[in-house]
């Protein structure tokens, strides 16, 4: 058995993060944005740029869509294959966690770990949310687990290269996931891990060259390559969008500095008595070898709190990477109760089954229609479209719209583009503008067009699909004069045609 648990853990783990994941819409905006991205990959075929309505979007490095669009290549662009990155991620660090405690503490404790991060209901949710969170977090935590394996074993004379050289390549993958704080998180976490213990000779067999240039083999190649097909690349994505993004107050979500450990105490409740039950001196004790994974588990959960903390803009998933070390010190302090049974005792199931069914019942309740999604919307519009007719949104871009109604085509975007103020603010009217920065004047004329200039546009085509506001049909003639065929919530899809826009005698205002 022993062998065997591992592997059987292993599967165990994929069928409880996956056997929801199919059961939910897409949700806005970031599960629709991603995955559109990923969707767009598979109609243009350049799988090194991304892009967002077809032109190049660079506000995250490209390892989640290469991830999504290899799955949808396989198994169709389903909901299910949508999520294989977070899906992956989730495995993964549940699975890199439980490795690493089972190695070097006890097989107990790697259970009790695995069993609780599973349950908390952040986690499971987590694992099937379509956006870049939970890769990341996989990897940071696969990456400190596997940086922390080779440091005890170097401590212990074994080999540690392997497993060395394993953690390097992570880090890269995890900067291809999502940027510097693949390298940076975990990096920062084993240093200080074990500069408290004054291991400095670990620390000088882990600053290892050849692992270093792996890491840099793996990761920059992508980014040299686009900046040499967009000049202003690297300034946009690292200085832009890490340290602005970082140290800027002018961004959405804007949170105080305690919102993550309010996050924390909802999101795993369930298993936190068992962190105030358990023996208090077992964490500040530093003791030596296997022992010192304690101050490893309080060293990664402080680092990734305190840095996602700092940024004025947070967001619930930024925190997924400090689950699995909270999961690794809420086992340590059961083991403690469990050493000396109270009535407490009989509580640990009940608390992992209710956090568990919070997890479940938060995917059910999506799925039955809490939030927001076009899938009926962009079913009839997939119904009736033809290849070649121009589909147009008034004032917003609906990021799941082309993945739900299989478009091929970009879409073009009616907004008042040349408004400063509108375009500065953090918003989908940004996100689009931006992409103006890495594309030709032709190519953004494509996409982008006014209020002033859209009929005549219409007038071109036989026949063009309209998406906005139902209300717009009160302020433009013309809209009012469309046949509406589909309406979903305040949207409604229209159907255009020169009769309806008077082309002969010009296009009415």
């Amino acid at each position: 058995m022993s062998r065997r648990e591992p592997w059987i853990a292993a599967a165990l783990t994929l069928v409880w993060l996956a056997f929801t994941a199919w059961a939910r819409p897409l949700a806005l905006p970031d599960e629709g944005r991603y995955v559109g991205v990923a969707w767009e990959a598979l109609q243009h075929g350049d799988w090194l740029v991304p892009t967002l309505n077809g032109l190049p979007f660079f506000h995250k490095p490209p390892l989640f869509y290469w991830i999504t669009e290899a799955a949808m290549r396989v198994a169709g662009a389903s909901a299910w294959a949508a999520r294989t990155g977070p899906l992956l991620g989730g495995w993964l660090g549940a699975m890199s966690l439980f490795l690493l405690l089972r190695r070097w503490t006890t097989p107990t404790l790697a259970r009790i770990a695995l069993i609780s991060l599973l349950a908390m209901p952040l986690y499971f949710v987590g694992a099937q949310f379509a956006n870049l969170d939970m890769l990341v977090a996989g990897l940071i935590t696969a990456t400190v687990c596997a940086a922390a394996d080779a440091a005890l074993r170097v401590e212990a004379g074994l080999p540690h290269r392997g497993v060395l050289t394993l953690a390097f390549g992570l880090a890269g993958l995890g900067v291809l996931a999502k940027g510097l704080i693949g390298v940076v998180l975990p990096g920062a976490v084993i240093l200080l891990w074990l500069v408290l213990g004054a291991r400095w000779r670990t620390l000088r067999a882990i600053l290892w060259l050849p692992g270093i240039a792996l890491m840099l083999a793996v990761c920059v190649p992508w980014f040299v390559a686009m900046q040499g097909r967009f000049p202003g690349f690297l300034h946009y994505f690292f200085v832009v969008q890490h340290v602005q993004r970082f140290a800027g107050v002018g961004f959405n979500n804007v949170q105080p500095i305690w919102f993550f450990p309010a996050v924390l105490l909802l999101a795993t409740l369930p298993a936190l008595p068992w962190l105030v039950r358990g023996r208090r001196d077992a964490w500040w004790r530093p003791a030596p070898g296997p022992g010192g994974l304690h101050w490893l588990l309080l060293c990664w959960f402080a680092v990734i709190v305190l840095f996602f903390s700092m940024p004025a803009s947070k967001l619930v998933g930024y925190i997924l990477p400090a689950l699995p070390p909270l999961a690794g010190m809420v086992a340590v302090a059961w083991t403690q109760v469990a050493a000396a049974p109270t009535r407490w005792h009989r509580f640990g199931p009940l608390a992992l089954a209710v956090g568990a069914v919070i997890g479940v019942g938060a995917v059910i309740a999506f799925s039955v229609g809490a939030g927001k999604s076009n899938r009926a919307l962009a079913g009839e519009l997939a119904a009736r479209h033809q290849a070649g007719e121009p589909v147009v949104m008034l004032e917003r871009y609906e990021y799941d719209l082309p993945f739900y109604a299989r478009l091929a085509e970009p879409l073009v975007v009616v907004e008042q583009w040349d408004d400063a103020a509108l375009m500065a603010r953090d918003s989908w009217r940004k996100e689009l503008g931006d992409t103006r920065d890495f594309a030709s004047e032709a190519e953004t004329a494509r996409r982008f067009e006014r209020w002033t200039t859209i009929q005549a546009r219409l007038c071109a085509r036989p026949v063009s699909w309209v998406i906005g506001d139902a209300a717009l049909a009160r302020d433009h003639a013309w809209l009012a004069r469309a046949t509406a065929v589909a309406e979903q919530q305040h949207l409604s899809l229209w159907r255009i045609g020169p009769a309806d826009l008077n082309c002969e005698a010009g296009a009415a205002p």
